[in-house]
């Protein structure tokens, strides 16, 4: 199974994301990320957290304060869906799921 390479600071991003959810119920600001690892600036979390959405683990809801969800791509619900997609696909969007899958190391087998 492919899995998405994370650096340690993305890693350590992901994990503060997430238990500051899950304490407090919305996700963190992007100042307190940068308060809570203790990086210098805004622009560091913000460039962090734009990789992590390009890498997929991490959603966020533009144009909305407090959007960050921690994606977990080994979740059998996700697996279930892309398996019901790529039963439904045309030949061409059964390519792009499949570069998907392989993207975001699904093991669909």
């Amino acid at each position: 199974m492919n899995v998405v390479k994370l650096t340690k600071k993305q890693l350590a991003v992901l994990d503060f994301i997430k238990d500051f959810t899950e304490e407090n119920g919305h996700s963190p600001s992007y100042r307190e990320v940068m308060e809570g690892l203790g990086l210098t600036s805004v622009s560091a979390v913000a460039e962090h957290i734009d990789n992590l959405v390009a890498k997929g683990a991490l959603l966020k809801t533009p144009g909305e304060a407090r959007s960050l969800e921690v994606l977990d791509y080994k979740h059998t619900e996700t697996v279930n869906l892309f398996k019901k997609k790529m039963a439904e696909a045309s030949p061409e969007d059964k390519a792009i799921l499949e570069k998907a899958t392989e993207i975001l190391g699904l093991d669909l087998s």
